[in-house]
């Protein structure tokens, strides 16, 4: 099966805008290294059907493979740096979502 593309998904309350800001300095250029790209952040989504629309940071980036997914999330560089994330914030989810495979 050839490699489809991925989409990380993820809801967080920033509790310590500081600690968060270093976070999002240093993510950027690990995200690159591994091919991905950001696609965009919501703080104030909004629900159209079901349970009331979540409050917090929804954050919306891709991958071109789950390996590369997982390559960034298990870099050492990214878990040194995700300190700040965990220092930072209250995460609620950090999801991967299968795109379609090609045609």
């Amino acid at each position: 099966m050839a490699d489809v593309p991925v989409y990380m998904v993820v809801h967080l309350h920033v509790e310590d805008s500081d600690r968060y800001l270093q976070y999002e300095k240093g993510f950027f250029p690990i995200l690159k290294k591994h091919g991905g790209q950001f696609i965009t952040y919501d703080d104030a989504t909004s629900t159209f059907e079901g349970l009331s629309a979540p409050d917090g940071r929804i954050v919306l980036f891709t991958f071109p493979s789950e390996q590369a997914a997982q390559d960034w999330y298990n870099d050492p560089e990214y878990q040194a740096l995700s300190e700040h994330r965990r220092a930072g914030t209250r995460l609620e989810f950090l999801t991967l979502v299968h795109g379609l495979p090609p045609r």
